[in-house]
């Protein structure tokens, strides 16, 4: 009977955290599996989030539980009980902060690329949900292990301003880089052209520097600090759609109502067949100036994005070149006619 009483003593603990362990199996397969379902029968995109967020948590959470028990009907000193059940605390605290961030992270992400004004996700805001959300965990788990947090949120507050002296430049950009996040001036995915002569499509804001992409795929890294004091054009704002102008001069001896008439044609054709024009959009001309070889105009046409205004720039002056040449439209070379006195005894004058 007593040897019964010793092998059962060590068989509940051992069958309480095996218990555990099957039953975290069991909730991760069927629970996520009927999760899926739900999911895919309403429709909602967040069902994959939560199920990757709690990807083997869950099993760590029963397991936990099932050592939890274990404790309880295991004889073991007080004072090493307590020790076990503040470290399993702990352990749950902290997968629960590490889900909580992996959920709102992607909650963040998911929701930000929605709809034309959606933004995707930097990776400064990423890093910043992330330290904000671990270190309030970091606190709790401390908290909860019996350590007043008090003296070390003091002595983190006077170490601090000796951090921040220390890394000014780098706290500068990182401070700059929320500003730039905050005021929506700069987004991931628009088209900026600093003054300096640097453009290209902004892919990432980070904690020091923004990353812009070339339209040659080469990588330009400026400092969060340099691109807020800076004047930039920002070609995605208030809206991708850019209008662009197109400068030429015709003859003369032109009739202005056939240039007008035929350069309109080419360009509605222009914005309705090239990928990148805006199909809807009127284009129209202005004529503005005798120049000394041509009467020059501006034709207006508008793309989608900024990028677009290359080919589209690119077949209109194709298309517009061979319409002139069927309809006889002079476009001029850029000549100035020169008088040369003829006291000076250049040439014949009679």
């Amino acid at each position: 009977m007593n040897k019964f009483l010793e092998i059962l003593k060590y068989a509940l603990p051992f069958a309480l955290i095996l218990s555990g362990f099957s039953l975290g199996l069991l909730f991760e397969r069927r629970g996520f599996n009927l999760l899926k379902k739900i999911g895919k029968k309403t429709g909602w995109e967040g069902y994959s989030i939560i199920i990757r967020a709690l990807r083997g948590m869950v099993l760590l959470w029963f397991v936990v539980a099932g050592v939890f028990a274990a404790t309880l009907s295991f004889p073991i000193n007080t004072s090493l009980l307590e020790v076990i059940q503040k470290a399993l605390l702990a352990v749950v605290l902290a997968s629960v902060t590490l889900v909580v961030s992996k959920l709102a992270v992607s909650f963040i992400e998911l929701y930000s690329n929605r709809g034309e004004e959606g933004s995707p996700l930097t990776s400064l805001f990423e890093i910043f949900t992330r330290l904000i959300i671990f270190s309030l965990g970091l606190l709790i788990i401390i908290q909860s292990l019996g350590i007043a947090i008090t003296p070390l949120l003091t002595a983190l507050g006077i170490g601090g301003v000796s951090i921040g002296l220390a890394l000014q430049n780098t706290l500068s950009n990182l401070f700059s880089g929320l500003n730039i996040l905050t005021s929506k001036k700069v987004r991931v995915g628009d088209y900026i052209k600093l003054d300096t002569g640097e453009e290209g499509y902004v892919t990432d804001i980070a904690w020091r520097q923004t990353i812009i992409k070339e339209y040659n795929e080469n990588l330009i890294v400026i400092p969060n600090s340099q691109l807020i004091s800076s004047n930039f054009t920002n070609y995605a704002l208030p809206t991708k759609e850019q209008l662009i102008t197109i400068e030429l001069g015709v003859s003369y001896d032109s009739d202005l109502e056939q240039v007008e008439m035929i350069t309109l044609a080419v360009a509605k054709e222009v914005m309705q067949e090239v990928e990148g024009g805006v199909a809807n959009f009127e284009p129209f001309l202005r004529f503005h100036q005798f120049d000394y070889f041509s009467i020059n105009l501006t034709v207006y046409l508008r793309v989608k994005e900024f990028i677009d205004h290359l080919v589209v720039r690119h077949e209109f002056i194709k298309r517009l070149r061979r319409r002139y040449q069927l309809e006889g439209i002079e476009l001029p070379f850029p000549i100035k006619v020169t008088y040369v006195p003829k006291k000076w005894g250049i040439g014949n004058w009679e």
